[in-house]
């Protein structure tokens, strides 16, 4: 009999939004310890890891003074680090991440890339943290004005690669990197999707991708009765079918606002990805004339 196939499963990524801004829950988990206790209750819901970000990134927003971001941020990141959570700092500012980074957490999730703070470059080569790249070409005030694209698979491997061969030139290991397609950043309806479409480009890099697409305004489109987007907080049903879709394509995980709905799509994605494994498994033992 064959051995059981092995499939790695997807993380799942909560988010914790500790603004009163963001397009899908700004304001609720703003007070620090209203926050903590809700990212604990996305642990308790099986969360992997938690996102913890003190700065709005919907399209049209401003940037926060950095003393505000570390006033939202820090209380929560060195509470839960010391409960002994994976943490992930959502920031573009590389003063942040340093104390973040101080405070235990393990990730440092940069929509910019490092293109925002170009100290963020030599700190996470410095630190050895994991840190996330997502694909970014200007700030949320102008980043609409940026949506074109010749072929916006091509053209977001491209400039994702141009950032990873940055930080490695800078001394960031590869084996740290981690790629996200940044959905909604510079990027219309049609582009989310054909990005969905097309994440086997960017798994065929090697690199860890992740996935956020909860909440997100194409999702909304989606899903509009009557020419009006379904609002934020309806949107995870979908979401958890892009969390199922995208797990069954292997990605590294998915960035959520509502968890238990990503974990049980995560979970059926793995065990549907691992049943596949150990039929392709068992179709080369039979064709070897071994007994599967």
């Amino acid at each position: 009999m064959s051995s059981r196939a092995q499939v790695v499963g997807t993380e799942v990524m909560g988010v914790v939004n500790v603004t009163p801004d963001s397009f899908s829950d700004g304001g609720q988990w703003l007070e620090p310890e209203v926050a903590i206790a809700h990212a604990r209750h996305m642990l308790d819901q099986g969360a992997d890891i938690l996102d913890i970000g003190g700065e709005s990134t919907r399209p049209g927003a401003a940037r926060v003074p950095e003393a505000v971001e570390l006033e939202r941020v820090m209380p929560v990141v060195t509470a839960l680090v010391g409960d002994g959570a994976r943490v992930s700092v959502d920031t573009m500012r590389a003063t942040v991440a340093e104390q973040a980074l101080d405070a235990g957490a393990w990730c440092i999730n940069d929509v910019s890339g490092g293109l925002a703070d170009p100290a963020m470059v030599d700190l996470v080569a410095e630190r050895g943290c994991e840190y996330v790249v997502n694909h970014w070409r200007g700030p949320s005030d102008v980043m609409n004005e940026m949506a074109t694209y010749d072929d916006v698979v091509a053209d977001v491997h491209r400039e994702l690669m141009e950032r990873v061969e940055a930080l490695t030139a800078a001394g960031v290991d590869e084996s740290r990197i981690i790629l996200d397609p940044g959905l909604g950043f510079a990027k219309d309806a049609h582009a989310n999707w054909q990005l969905l479409a097309g994440l086997d480009t960017l798994l065929g890099t090697g690199f860890r991708v992740l996935v956020g697409a909860s909440r997100k305004r194409f999702l909304g489109d989606l899903l509009a009765r009557d020419g009006v987007p379904l609002l934020p907080m309806y949107r995870d049903r979908a979401t958890a079918a892009v969390s199922a879709l995208a797990a069954a394509r292997g990605v590294w995980a998915v960035r959520v606002h509502d968890v238990p709905g990503s974990v049980d799509a995560v979970r059926v994605a793995t065990a549907w990805r691992a049943a596949e494994a150990e039929l392709r498994q068992g179709s080369t033992t039979i064709g070897t004339g071994e007994i599967a």
